[in-house]
């Protein structure tokens, strides 16, 4: 079983108001709830400000109730105002009721719920406040010593000195999660992690954007979404059978090209599966620009290092 805790705030009591927060925490909440082929992925409870008072009791209590129980996942997501106490040395979450420091939602107390939920396989907070870059430190201590418990993956919106920024419709660093989580991140497989979420938000913030931060204690990465593969498991599953070694050469000549008078029909369809793994650059020709001329000129292909990736995961029945 998979759950997960969306919360947004655009409307605080005591300090600024936000604009795409609740936007937010519903369409993660939306994204998430299945994978692309319809199948169910995360049961989830939304919370925004435009239908609840959230409270800081109110907040804790579903916090504490997320970690609770015996799951695979438990996902907390949270869109709204961070802060960063320098006395404390603390990073916080804002609740609506939130006036002075003493009100905020402190990042470590989470954690340790977190930590404490030992039938919880896997734990992922996902932050889109400002300064939440600090989650996962000691606490009391200025340094980078990670309290990260096992089974936890962290990811912010920026580092705990920065603003996380807010886009048209959306926080920039949600608008690329949804990006990602749409297929954006997925690799060859379908499969999106964390890890790769990470990856294409990092790749697509330049070095005078927003940074965002990933911390993680985890054995293996685990996939919070699938999308269609790029390609189908059934030709991933040839390729120990098209290449015996990772370093071996599938011999082409012209009968594997449609245009050219000796075709063989059979070698037609082997060819465009190895056309489509080329296209994912898991193949590439050898001695050509391009799969046709190789064909045409009787030379071959070869894996590349990504191909050959795939080739031992198919070996060891991965897929």
């Amino acid at each position: 079983m998979r759950k997960g805790l969306f919360i947004g705030i655009n409307n605080y009591h005591y300090v600024s108001s936000l604009n795409g927060c609740n936007n937010d925490a519903m369409a993660m909440a939306s994204v998430l709830k299945t994978n692309a082929n319809g199948d169910p992925n995360f049961k989830n409870v939304v919370l925004t400000s435009a239908e609840d008072c959230l409270s800081r009791e109110k907040i804790e209590n579903q916090i504490r109730e997320l970690f609770s129980g015996d799951c695979n996942v438990a996902l907390l997501y949270f869109a709204g105002h961070g802060a960063y106490d320098q006395d404390a040395d603390e990073g916080m979450l804002l609740p609506q009721d939130y006036k002075t420091g003493k009100d905020g939602i402190r990042i470590s107390d989470i954690l340790n719920w977190a930590s404490k939920a030992t039938k919880i396989k896997n734990k992922v907070l996902i932050l889109d406040c400002c300064q939440a870059g600090s989650a996962g430190e000691v606490r009391a201590l200025r340094s980078e010593t990670s309290m990260v418990g096992e089974g936890m993956t962290i990811l912010t919106a920026c580092k705990k000195e920065e603003p996380a920024m807010e886009g048209a419709n959306h926080g920039v660093f949600t608008g690329l999660l949804l990006q990602a989580l749409h297929g954006g991140a997925a690799n060859i497989l379908g499969k999106i992690t964390p890890g790769s979420l990470y990856s294409f938000v990092d790749n697509a913030l330049d070095a005078w954007e927003q940074r965002p931060v990933f911390k993680t204690n985890v054995s293996q990465f685990i996939s919070l979404r699938e999308v269609s593969p790029l390609i189908p498991k059934e030709i991933l599953r040839k390729l120990p059978d098209w290449f015996a070694e990772a370093e071996s050469v599938f011999a082409l000549d012209p009968s594997y090209e449609p245009t050219e008078s000796n075709f063989n029909p059979a070698h037609g369809e082997v060819f465009a599966q190895l056309q489509k793994c080329n296209r994912h650059s898991l193949v590439e020709p050898v001695d050509a620009e391009h799969m046709y001329y190789a064909a045409l000129h009787s030379s071959g292909c070869r894996l590349t290092a990504l191909g050959a990736y795939y080739r031992e995961l198919a070996l060891k029945g991965h897929f």
